[in-house]
């Protein structure tokens, strides 16, 4: 099978709540500066919940599929109704859901995602299946792509290493947003892979702690990512947008304002 590009990543089930209850306040030891905070004990009104399905492999199959590419996703999920929920949702975006394993040992993976008004958001997730993504039951035999991306993996390294490996022995192109359990990994073991991907995204915080660096020092962000990576650097920062660096120049766009993302 010929696909534009494979996305191979978490899968999960998400609910999205938002409240003008969920507040912030600055806190100097929190990682960005900032909490989101709820009184404990108390009854706290949701003005909007909307489900979806959620995960980075998952939402990345989807984002292709909508550009009207051929699409495969491979992922990992449990053996529940949260899981037909996934696969009945990228069945209908005409992803391909073939390569998906199935466990029968946890939960599919499941998300609680506080939204603001103002769109900034805390994530409560439970990784449950996406823990057990096995590397000897991704089988790359037979599968040909123009493009493969690498989202969170569960921190498995060899899945990393095995995934980057057949596309650069197949000329494929790589993406990748590595998820936390990847970037705990530290930087010596991701820099070898980050060095083969044509595109590498992700936040400004994750960059900052990737490389030992302030989060707030953007222009030493960049340069300690553009001597590591040959191709793209995409840096998201919340509600501020996007940065991009070519190893060049640094492009950037702005986001609108939107409390909760929904697909329609």
């Amino acid at each position: 099978m010929k696909y534009d590009i494979i996305a191979i990543g978490s899968a999960a089930r998400d609910v999205f709540l938002n409240s003008p209850e969920f507040k912030t306040i600055k806190d100097a030891q929190s990682p960005n500066g900032q909490d989101m905070t709820l009184p404990l004990g108390a009854k706290v009104e949701v003005k909007k919940v909307v489900f979806a399905t959620g995960g980075s492999g998952t939402n990345d199959a989807v984002t292709f599929a909508r550009q009207g590419l051929k699409t495969a996703c491979i992922s990992i999920v449990g053996n529940d109704i949260n899981a037909s929920a996934v696969i009945e949702e990228l069945t209908t975006e005409g992803i391909d859901t073939s390569l998906f394993q199935k466990h029968n040992d946890d939960a599919t993976a499941y998300s609680v995602i506080l939204v603001q008004d103002g769109g900034e958001r805390t994530i409560l997730s439970y990784k449950g299946e996406g823990q057990h993504f096995e590397s000897r039951e991704v089988n790359f035999d037979g599968v040909e792509s123009s493009w493969l991306m690498i989202g969170s993996l569960g921190g498995h390294l060899d899945l990393f290493e095995k995934a980057v490996s057949w596309a650069t022995a197949n000329g494929v192109k790589i993406a990748t947003n590595p998820g936390t359990k990847e970037l705990d990994l530290g930087l010596e073991k991701l820099k070898p892979l980050l060095k083969q991907c044509t595109v590498v995204s992700m936040n400004q915080e994750e960059a900052g702690g990737l490389l030992g660096i302030d989060f707030k020092n953007e222009a030493e962000i960049f340069k300690g990512m553009d001597e590591i990576i040959d191709g793209v650097f995409v840096m998201t920062n919340g509600h501020e947008g996007v940065a991009v660096s070519d190893g060049k120049n640094v492009y950037r766009a702005g986001i609108p304002d939107s409390p909760v993302v929904e697909r329609t």
